[in-house]
Order: structure tokens, then C-alpha cells, then sequence
């Protein structure tokens, strides 16, 4: 089984993002002010659509204070990516 393979309901590795991991994270970001997040990787589950947890770098401009931070993204079958959730570790 490679890194990004899965069983259904169960969680990828973290892995680079790929073009489509990006898109998804940018749709549901939209709008979303004050803190800047930047992910630099990605684990995904397979659901009824799929589940994002992406492993970021927050910042919060002019400060150059850097923190890390999972940004927890929902992407249903039919319909927009929202977070559901944001954690910083």
C-alpha cells in the first residue's frame, strides 16, 4: 500500500499536498481573515466526501511570531469545503 492509499474511514499519512489537496484548502479559506496559514502538508479519510487535515504554518502579520497549526477541512460529494476546525500545536 503506498503513503496516500487508505481503508475507508481510516487516515493517510501526512504527505505533500497535491494541486487538488491545494484547491480544496483554498475554497475553504476563502474569506478567512487575521491569521495567515500556510500548509505544508496534508492527511486525508475518506467519508461521505472527505475529510483534510492540513499540517500548517500560521502567522499573524506584521507580528513575526510563527506558530504550527491543523486546520481541519470537510469537503462534502456535492457542495464547498468548510473547516470545521482549527488546532494549533
Amino acid at each position: 500500500m503506498s503513503e496516500t492509499e487508505q481503508l475507508v474511514g481510516g487516515w493517510t499519512r501526512f504527505h505533500e499536498l497535491t494541486a487538488e489537496d491545494q484547491k480544496v484548502f483554498d475554497e475553504a479559506m476563502q474569506g478567512f481573515v487575521g491569521v495567515k496559514y500556510s500548509p505544508k502538508e496534508v492527511s486525508t479519510q475518506v467519508v461521505n466526501g472527505m475529510n483534510y487535515r492540513f499540517k500548517s504554518q500560521a502567522s499573524m502579520p506584521p507580528s513575526d511570531v510563527v506558530w504550527q497549526a491543523v486546520i481541519e477541512v470537510y469537503k462534502p460529494i456535492n457542495g464547498t469545503a468548510h473547516v470545521v476546525a482549527i488546532t494549533r500545536i
